[in-house]
């Protein structure tokens, strides 16, 4: 959802965000192995601060990874710019299960790590087991994930940049007082602060919203297809939907194909990936546009807040990554195919220059 903050958004997002969720078991990523990324790193320049110049430094990552290939690409970028930084990773991937990745945070804290990254999940589920890790004086970032210890650091999408920027996209292509759907589920951080954005937006517009259903599994995409299918029977009229989450998009896609009103209900979703691409320039395709960032930058660009952190040059609590709108005309004018052309193409979705230091090997995607 990258996105979207999800255990999902969580996720895009950018997914979810980055959202729910599908991952593998645990495994460890050291600084010697190698990531299946098309990243390459900046040289540093800089001296190497503590506790990094004194070798190899022992990083957790502990996950609710979701369906789609945000979720991969985001932690491929995490991977390779810990490979930069000479980060021996060991992650954990809870595959939608709340009490797994309690668990793995347990593990995580008895494991060594110097530092902790949470990427995605319940509050609820993991507020003991970080204050914990906070006691213990362990580093803790989490990304797109509400917490209230105010010693650690929050990053995450900005959801509501996000939810705006595909909105007057929106606005623009539906109109004044159209009749209009809507996809999403309550409970999931990413996705409540596109909802906000979505109110404020039906309101202003004069939207008639006829319909609003949608739920998070491990098979999001599939599992909403009946769901949106059933509101489409009954709301064959409406000019657009919106589906802050391309796993959710991408059910609503299918839904309107299936109805066969593609040519009359345009959907307009959230984050963005390789596989949001090939879907959006599709031929019929009625996901017109998304917003999002980059999900591999997002990756690492966490991975280099928790290293500033770990080396006590962060300064602040929170880091916020911009989104950008994306519509199915500007990839089919541009011939966009995959997130490496979409990267050249826009190139505000680097974020190379978010949470550095002339010590860092910088990954560039």
């Amino acid at each position: 959802m990258s996105r979207v903050r999800l255990p999902l958004a969580a996720l895009s997002l950018a997914s979810v965000s980055a959202l729910v969720l599908a991952g593998c078991s645990q495994n460890s990523d050291s600084s010697s192995s190698g990531s299946d990324t098309s990243a390459s790193a900046a040289a540093a320049t800089g001296k190497k601060p503590a506790p990094f110049s004194k070798g190899t430094v022992k990083v957790a990552l502990v996950r609710q990874s979701g369906a789609g290939d945000y979720f991969e690409q985001w932690g491929n970028g995490a991977k390779a710019q810990a490979k930069a930084l000479g980060i021996d990773l060991t992650t954990y991937d809870a595959q939608a299960d709340n009490a797994k990745e309690a668990t793995d945070l347990s593990s995580a804290i008895n494991s060594g790590a110097q530092a902790i990254i949470i990427d995605h999940g319940f509050p609820d589920t993991l507020k003991s087991e970080i204050d914990q890790a906070v006691k213990k004086g362990i580093k803790v970032v989490v990304y797109d994930l509400d917490v209230d210890n105010k010693s650690v650091v929050h990053t995450e999408q900005d959801d509501a940049s996000m939810a705006q920027a595909v909105l007057d996209v929106m606005a623009k292509s539906v109109g004044k007082n159209a009749k209009v759907g809507y996809v999403n589920v309550a409970g999931y951080a990413a996705l409540d602060a596109r909802d906000k954005v979505w109110q404020k937006e039906v309101a202003a517009e004069g939207w008639k919203q006829q319909f609003k259903v949608g739920k998070v599994t491990d098979s999001t995409a599939t599992d909403n297809v009946p769901l949106v299918s059933a509101a489409l029977t009954q709301h064959s009229d409406i000019a657009g939907v919106f589906a802050p989450y391309d796993e959710l998009a991408k059910g609503t896609v299918l839904a309107v194909q299936n109805k066969n009103l593609q040519d009359k209900v345009k959907v307009f979703g959230a984050d963005v990936s390789n596989a949001d691409i090939q879907n959006m320039t599709a031929k019929d395709s009625p996901w017109v546009a998304t917003a999002g960032t980059d999900p591999s930058a997002v990756g690492a660009a966490v991975v280099r807040t928790a290293a500033l952190e770990l080396a006590g040059q962060l300064n602040k609590t929170s880091v916020e990554f911009p989104a950008v709108a994306i519509t199915q005309d500007f990839l089919r004018k541009n011939k966009i195919e995959n997130m490496d052309e979409l990267r050249t193409a826009l190139p505000e979705l680097n974020l190379s220059k978010v949470s550095t230091a002339d010590w860092i090997a910088n990954v560039a995607h």
